[in-house]
């Protein structure tokens, strides 16, 4: 998704290109509080860090996507009904705690709010809530409205990176992307490490734009950016129950060209899109499925996704195994589950550019067994490190590389229609992370 691939050799460059990524887009300021308290379910010390964002005055051009997950969160059931509202002012987000199916996690959130609008000058209805973390447990209100006023009081422009390091949960690093359109910009972070599949993941992202560009039209932009983007990746084919991208207009700058405002969206959606998958909780490849001639974008993109969560194949290209035959097997896998059947007699397949199969059989050999073995180490970004007390931990925090693992699936059909999905291994890391994750 990504136009450019960069290379990073330590955390330090890798920080300071997101530090020139970062400017703020004008009419814009964030703040961040931390305090320590104790989860009612668990009566184990916590810490948690709530996040604003807020516009030096309230907007009507805003949009929003969220989870299509059966059980969203509380934030989630407010956010759309905000949707309806005239304005929106500023968002308010807290990590740990996901609030999703808490007893009065509603009237929780919207307590948090109330207090957010009161210090800010605004009204309780243009505050949009927003909550990541452990799903079931409850907010620990009364402590989270004692900690506002300081988010408040450090509220600044100049720098988004506060808010993009605050946001995260298992993220490794923080994520944050930029676009420039004539004299405005748009810049996004996004969280989200595990439990990520479309629709959409376990992800909160934030789009801020100066460029003056109307409801109507961000409402149409939003989910058409989405689409390709972050409703097509997968780090563990489960979906969310907490996912919202959001994207707020503060009007300061004359957009003159919607046509470039809308592929700079698109841009910045894309990249974001591949950096939480590249920052997905254990994840040491990430797995690029391109499907090309396929008889509709939806049924490539299906395609696409099959292959980029079958167990096997991730577990196989986690240990830089090409085993081929798995490859094979996910795609045959799809092909019987379809109502219709599929026509795979003219189907290609490729791994790091290399015919692997083609005419209904392999295309195998020593040199390119080689050459397979040889993309998949390229694309890793760091080797497995022993557990330590039967814990795994990455040995970076910082992306080396934005290299994929390419698999290349050409279906032969004439339609033409095209998709690419991204996935990611199956690691012990990942295993090792998510065992453990309350505590």
């Amino acid at each position: 998704m990504s136009s450019t691939q960069m290379n990073f050799a330590d955390r330090a460059s890798h920080r300071a290109w997101l530090a020139a990524q970062s400017a703020l887009p004008s009419g814009f300021r964030v703040g961040v509080s931390r305090f320590d308290f104790t989860p009612a379910e668990v009566r184990r010390p916590a810490k948690m860090t709530l996040t604003l964002i807020a516009l030096e005055r309230p907007t009507a051009d805003f949009a929003a996507v969220f989870t299509r997950n059966a059980f969203p969160g509380a934030p989630v059931i407010i956010g759309r009904s905000r949707l309806d509202g005239p304005s929106l002012a500023a968002i308010v987000v807290n990590n740990k705690i996901s609030n999703v199916c808490a007893p009065g996690g509603v009237a929780a959130a919207e307590r948090v709010c109330a207090e957010a609008a009161r210090l800010l000058g605004f009204a309780p209805a243009e505050i949009l809530p927003s909550s990541t973390g452990v799903i079931g447990w409850a907010l620990p209100v009364d402590e989270m409205l004692r900690a506002l006023p300081a988010a408040v009081g450090s509220l600044a422009g100049g720098s988004v990176m506060p808010a993009a390091e605050a946001i995260v949960t298992t993220d490794l690093y923080p994520k944050v992307r930029r676009a420039t359109v004539g004299a405005g910009s748009i810049v996004g972070i996004a969280k989200g490490a595990g439990m990520i599949e479309p629709n959409m993941a376990t992800m909160l992202v934030y789009l801020l734009t100066d460029l003056a560009v109307p409801r109507r039209e961000l409402r149409r932009m939003l989910p058409w950016a989405v689409g390709p983007t972050f409703n097509a990746i997968s780090v563990d084919s489960d979906t969310s129950t907490s996912d919202t991208v959001a994207l707020l207009s503060s009007g300061r700058v004359p957009c003159r060209d919607l046509g470039a405002f809308e592929r700079a969206l698109l841009c910045v959606c894309g990249d974001l899109a591949e950096d939480v998958v590249r920052n997905g909780e254990g994840v040491r490849h990430v797995i690029r499925v391109s499907v090309v001639n396929a008889p509709d974008c939806e049924s490539a993109r299906a395609l696409g996704k099959t292959v980029a969560n079958a167990p096997l194949l991730k577990c196989a290209v986690a240990g830089n195994d090409p085993n081929v035959g798995r490859l094979v097997q996910a795609v045959g896998k799809h092909a019987c589950s379809q109502a219709q059947a599929m026509d795979l007699s003219r189907m290609r397949l490729t791994l790091g550019g290399v015919e692997i199969f083609s005419a209904g059989a392999f295309r195998l050999d020593p040199a390119r067994e080689a050459e397979l073995v040889g993309h998949l180490r390229a694309a890793e970004l760091y080797a497995s490190a022993p557990p330590r007390d039967g814990v795994f931990t990455p040995p970076v925090d910082f992306p080396a590389h934005e290299r994929c693992v390419e698999i290349g699936i050409d279906l032969g059909h004439g339609g033409g229609a095209s998709a690419a999905v991204l996935g990611a291994d199956l690691t012990h890391e990942y295993v090792s992370e998510n065992a453990d994750y309350r505590s």
